[in-house]
């Protein structure tokens, strides 16, 4: 299996999204790793993740092998920095890069951050990936649906990001994909928590317009993206998974559960888009079809040439405006998600 024995790096490890590859990496579904590191630079949430693992009082599917404190490794250090994302590198086969700023209101406030921890720290990982001192095979860069089209900070700096991780594969020898997603369900600070804090107060549940959309999948969703890119993709392309989109009133709606709680419309936040788009028109005539994901194909000709032409290009943008959820497929969807006492089935 493709990660049997490799050592395997993710950089933002104590997010969401990282804790999730985490607990996957650990039920060897793609194989036995040698050893799994996590990097970041939060050492209370390494302390309290390290804990987690720590006093399991017996193996689950979460932790498979006797030696998990050794095959589990968490390390100190900021992609702002470069020589501790070199000391990091040094150490790792395959990287999954989640480290970023990922708060649309926080990025319009101090963009500059943004720029040095998605940009800065980005390119830091590409300097170390090409250095003599690291044997790098893959990395999947971890990228938002904001990127494509973007109007606001966040945005901005992943759709650079993104670029700068496709040029990367014309620098040495590693393998750089991408991954592109959307609003990923119960992470924080994303909306379905917030809704959720709302009703067990009473409400009201903000919503900033009735009009607006969003894609939405599971944090599973989301990683099976990211293994499916670790598997399959070729240099430089972007996997889109193929996942519904909603209207944010309707899922507020359903979270409600016909309580007597009320929505406030806002008006949008700082940055905020009325819909999302993960595959823009332009892409689209470099975009192919692969199993349940959209593969955009690298911009850089001398990247494209190589590239297996293959699938079907997608007909127009691909934007959560297309609305595929209704209010039973959103019931199915947030059903396990719910708060003690909703009537909310999935079967419903």
């Amino acid at each position: 299996m493709m990660l049997e024995g490799q050592r395997v790096l993710i950089t933002g490890g104590t997010g969401s999204l990282g804790h999730a590859v985490t607990r996957r990496l650990l039920t060897g579904e793609l194989g036995r790793p040698a050893r799994v590191t996590v990097f970041s630079r939060d050492e209370a949430k390494q302390h309290y993740m390290r804990l987690s693992y720590l006093h399991r009082s017996a193996a689950t599917d979460e932790i498979i092998y006797e030696n998990s404190r050794e095959l589990l490794r968490f390390v100190i250090g900021d992609m702002r920095d470069y020589a501790s994302v070199l000391r990091a590198v040094r150490d790792a086969d395959v990287i999954v890069h989640a480290a970023a700023l990922k708060q649309v209101p926080t990025c319009e406030y101090f963009p500059f951050q943004a720029v040095q921890t998605n940009l800065i720290g980005t390119e830091h990982l590409i300097r170390a990936i090409s250095s003599p001192e690291t044997s790098v095979q893959s990395v999947v860069g971890i990228s938002t649906d904001k990127a494509c089209k973007p109007i606001n900070v966040m945005g901005m700096t992943k759709a650079i990001m993104e670029r700068l991780l496709v040029e990367a594969n014309l620098r040495g020898r590693t393998r750089v994909v991408c991954v592109r997603y959307g609003n990923v369900l119960a992470t924080r600070g994303s909306v379905v928590p917030l809704f959720l804090d709302q009703i067990a107060r009473g409400g009201p549940v903000t919503v900033t317009l009735r009009e607006m959309t969003r894609f939405l999948l599971s944090l599973d969703r989301a990683v099976d993206a990211v293994f499916a890119a670790l598997r399959e993709a070729e240099a430089g392309e972007t996997y889109v998974p193929r996942v519904p989109a909603a209207r944010v009133i309707d899922v507020a709606e359903v979270l409600i559960d016909g309580r007597d709680i009320p929505i406030q419309v806002t008006g949008i936040r700082p940055g905020e888009k009325v819909h999302e788009i993960m595959v823009s028109d332009e892409e689209r005539y470099r975009t192919a079809d692969r199993g349940d994901y959209h593969v955009i194909k690298p911009m850089l000709p001398e990247l494209a040439a190589a590239q297996n032409p293959g699938g079907t290009v997608l007909q127009g943008e691909y934007s959560s405006a297309q609305v595929t959820l209704d209010t039973p497929g959103l019931r199915a969807l947030l059903a396990p998600l719910m708060l003690p006492g909703s009537t909310v089935d999935a079967t419903s």
